[in-house]
């Protein structure tokens, strides 16, 4: 898809000197599950907010 719009995909050849792993990994492990949240549990319905179970 990238190439049908003239586009090509890139990859660093390094990481950056100013990346701190330790944040990183600290970040992932505390704040990413906040911020994603809870899954949803699986309830029969339908899926719109704004049209009532059909079924």
């Amino acid at each position: 898809m990238l190439k049908q719009h003239g586009w090509s995909w890139h990859q660093r050849a390094r990481r950056a000197i100013e990346r701190d792993d330790d944040a990183v990994e600290v970040w992932k492990r505390e704040t990413w599950p906040r911020v994603r949240g809870p899954r949803r549990s699986a309830v029969p319905g339908s899926p719109s907010r704004t049209r009532p179970d059909s079924r």
